[in-house]
């Protein structure tokens, strides 16, 4: 199966080694083992003393009971541990999805710019895949007059990213709500990716698509708002069960299960979600608002300010591809962005700013100092 290159990925893959600022990170602070039993509440001693003794079998298939009952904790609509399936990553859990469900026969719905697993892989399957525009003009919101335009009743599946990956856009409950309408009348599933769901700006819940619709289906991980992706742990969820006994048989061929330690530190993790949260929610918070005072300090850029996430879509006033820029920025300064072009957006770069507030200050001194100097 032929597949288009991972634009963002290799981007990673070529750079990030090579740079003295990355402002390309998308995970909040990453924890040490140490920093995570602290936060926690081990004794960090005695917890890595029993971790030794940890047998490294294959364990739980299908997760321990602990581990799927911190994430059915993450939902608000009551889940049984056959709604959930941990995989390796929400990498892992997306590309388990679409392959579980989409034909060469289907047509699909995906928005852009988005994570581009979500239309990369159904296109080379063989799929119509059929693209919802986000972008500055809508608040990075999709337009739901072209989404009903484009349903039919070959549509198997409406693909989002809520909060919006890499613009920070947060889609309210009730424009969700008409999305699950929408797909509910041409009889869809709706996979929303949530891996940076989970923080708001003012510790109120955050609705996930399996909450409101019996259909939805939930991609998540411990990476992004857990500051945990070295567990590579992730997880689909959904209360269709038809979907997930699918997805358990396809599971065979590409995950047998995750790893032993990865599923007794996460489910120790999300235990005490509330403790990681706070921490996380306090670096975000701090850096959103040094993000925020920089554009607005900055005449060579301009956004929409994210609300969510931990990335920020800043469009730049030079005539220059979003790539070129950034090599050159890298090459001159040390500093690490994301190409727009990666997302299929010219003109603009995706920042990461969830990490040690200095660098970032740094970070984006050097790039307004680029900006004046080309």
């Amino acid at each position: 199966m032929k597949i288009k290159t991972f634009k963002v990925e290799q981007w990673m893959n070529e750079w990030e080694n090579d740079c003295v600022y990355n402002l390309a990170e998308t995970c909040i602070d990453s924890m040490t083992i140490k920093e995570l039993l602290e936060t926690c509440g081990e004794d960090v001693e005695q917890y890595m003393i029993g971790l030794a003794d940890t047998r490294l079998t294959y364990s739980h298939i299908y997760g321990s009971p602990e581990l799927l009952d911190g994430i059915a904790s993450l939902f608000e609509v009551e889940l049984e541990h056959d709604d959930i399936i941990p995989t390796h990553g929400a990498i892992g859990a997306n590309n388990q999805v679409i392959h579980t469900l989409i034909e060469p026969t289907d047509n699909m719905l995906s928005v852009m710019p988005t994570y581009q697993q979500h239309y990369s892989i159904p296109e080379a399957i063989g799929a119509d895949v059929r693209i919802i525009n986000l972008n500055l003009d809508n608040h990075f919101l999709p337009d739901l007059d072209q989404m009903r335009s484009l349903v039919d009743e070959n549509t198997k599946m409406i693909t989002i990213n809520n909060p919006n990956n890499p613009s920070g856009s947060l889609i309210p409950v009730e424009v969700m709500k008409e999305i699950v309408e929408i797909a509910r009348s041409v009889d869809a599933y709706v996979l929303c990716d949530e891996v940076y769901r989970g923080i708001s700006e003012d510790g109120s819940y955050m609705p996930s698509i399996v909450d409101l619709y019996e259909k939805g289906i939930s991609v998540g991980s411990m990476s992004k708002v857990f500051s945990l992706a070295g567990l590579r742990l992730g997880w689909i969820v959904s209360r269709d069960k038809k979907l997930m006994d699918e997805c358990r048989e396809r599971r065979d061929y590409d995950t047998i299960s995750c790893g032993a330690i990865d599923d007794k530190l996460a489910a120790l993790a999300l235990n005490n979600k509330e403790k990681i949260f706070a921490r996380n929610r306090e670096i975000l918070l701090k850096n959103r608002a040094i993000l925020d005072q920089w554009v607005q300090d900055t005449p060579e850029v301009y956004y929409q300010k994210p609300v969510a996430g931990t990335t920020a879509l800043v469009y730049y006033k030079k005539d220059i591809p979003s790539y070129e820029l950034c090599v050159k920025l890298l090459q001159s300064k040390g500093v690490m962005f994301t190409p727009g072009e990666c997302f299929e957006m010219e003109g603009a770069v995706r920042i990461g700013y969830a990490f040690d507030s200095k660098l970032l200050k740094e970070g984006l001194d050097k790039f307004a100092e680029f900006l004046k100097e080309i």
